[in-house]
């Protein structure tokens, strides 16, 4: 039974080459990431919002320049959490379309040296390897357009909470003077 549901599989690994794997396995990466983004924001950041507002309730003072550089050392510590690992992410996204170009040249390598053995000019031949060729490339620019989809979300939810946590703190202390 789970052989019959890896033979598609097979066949596009076989289509696409090793690279494709590699492009496989960068795609695992990349939205096991996002997996865990969406995670560590529902579990961790939400939680450490809450708590960092009550923190900033418990001060005495809001108004102070040490008090004002307290509260923006604590908000810059919350959100470095939510940017930990978008370098990795982009850098991940930079390698999709790389790898996809990797398996592009060497599919068409490999098109071109069986067209040199085999002495016959066969156009159907050659347009089937030329279409085998072009499979990785096509997987690693959709694996990079939807990972800079999800990076560009990313950077909307870090701005976005950013700024409410911001808002948050700063409407917490002029209630408590008021």
């Amino acid at each position: 039974m789970l052989m019959h549901w890896l033979e598609p599989l097979a066949g596009l690994i076989e289509s696409g080459g090793p690279v494709l794997v590699v492009i496989a396995g960068v795609a695992m990466l990349l939205f096991s990431v996002a997996l865990e983004r969406w995670w560590f924001f529902r579990f961790h950041y939400c939680p450490a919002r809450r708590s960092l507002v009550a923190r900033w309730l418990a001060c005495d003072e809001h108004s102070s320049w040490g008090a004002l550089t307290l509260r923006g050392v604590w908000t810059n510590e919350l959100i470095a959490g939510l940017r930990g690992p978008l370098p990795w992410l982009r850098l991940l996204v930079v390698i999709c379309p790389l790898l996809g170009l990797l398996g592009t040249v060497t599919g068409m390598i490999s098109v071109f040296d069986s067209l040199s053995v085999s002495e016959v000019n066969q156009a159907r031949a050659m347009a089937g390897g030329v279409a085998r060729a072009t499979l990785p490339t096509l997987s690693g620019m959709a694996v990079s357009v939807v990972g800079l989809l999800f990076i560009t979300r990313l950077e909307h939810i870090i701005r976005r909470e950013q700024q409410r946590l911001h808002d948050r703190l700063a409407r917490a202390a002029e209630d408590t003077h008021a």
